[in-house]
């Protein structure tokens, strides 16, 4: 016989906590959460941090209200499943964060002024840096850069990084043409049928596509996130289209969508 859940007049985190700790238990709890581990979560909670995003980018609050609860989850379960293991909880996360929040803003919760947001940037980049030296892990300054971020991030934040000691483009001209040069290398392993020697090659620009958005600030996921999203809006464009014809893209051909992929586009800037 299912236990009841925890009581709805619990603080709602509180109420939170003693659902997943029913969820975890080894005689009642629920299979599935049962199996998880920190590996087989980690997935969900990149898919759910991109949910917040997306709910963003569409300006959905309600949806981003409930994509942030789904994300709060993540977070509690891990939590939950390190406390099992004794090695954590979740009042310590909470804790290690709100130490680190007031360690790294002295300008507003200690006697050190801070004029301009460039300036805090710097002073918060500095702590970091004595942080990882503390850690006494970080051996290179890319060290503790994550290797699981995604690809186009992880370039961004790996370029950024070694910017700091001056190993960088020094002006956006030089990205254009270091990025006309990985064209013209990629061009040639094409010609070539090298797979192997292309699969670099593209990776090469993709690279140096990264570091030209960096160069002029602009976050290269959330804008290939974006033409993601308009490439499938442009496509259902086109299914629509052909429904009202009678027909599906199977039944089309590539002269046929691409006109409509134009009407697609002049009803966009109309």
């Amino acid at each position: 016989m299912p236990s009841p859940a925890p009581p709805s007049d619990l603080p709602p985190l509180e109420r939170l906590l003693a659902i997943m700790a029913r969820l975890r238990d080894p005689q009642e709890g629920c299979p599935w959460d049962l199996a998880q581990s920190f590996a087989t979560i980690a997935p969900y909670t990149v898919e759910e941090a991109y949910e917040v995003a997306d709910a963003i980018e569409r300006n959905d609050l309600g949806d981003l209200k409930e994509e942030l609860g789904d994300l709060l989850l993540q977070v509690v379960f891990h939590a939950r499943i390190a406390q099992e293991q004794g090695a954590f909880g979740f009042e310590d996360v909470v804790q290690a964060i709100n130490d680190k929040m007031i360690r790294r803003h002295p300008h507003v919760f200690g006697d050190e002024s801070c004029a301009t947001g460039e300036a805090q940037t710097a002073a918060w980049e500095a702590m970091k840096a004595q942080e990882r030296a503390g850690k006494g892990r970080a051996q290179s300054l890319l060290d503790d850069v994550p290797a699981g971020l995604p690809a186009m991030t992880r370039a961004v934040k790996l370029t950024k990084r070694a910017a700091r000691v001056g190993f960088d483009w020094p002006e956006v001209s030089f990205v254009l043409e270091k990025l006309r040069e990985e064209i013209g290398e990629m061009e040639a392993e094409i010609e070539a049928g090298d797979k192997d020697a292309l699969r670099g090659e593209i990776g090469d620009v993709l690279f140096v596509m990264a570091n030209l958005a960096r160069k002029l600030d602009i976050e290269p996921e959330d804008a290939l996130r974006a033409t993601n999203a308009k490439f499938a809006r442009r496509f259902q464009f086109i299914e629509a289209a052909l429904a009202e014809r009678g027909r599906t893209a199977e039944q089309s051909d590539l002269a046929e969508m691409d006109a409509l992929w134009d009407a697609a586009k002049a009803a966009e800037r109309a």
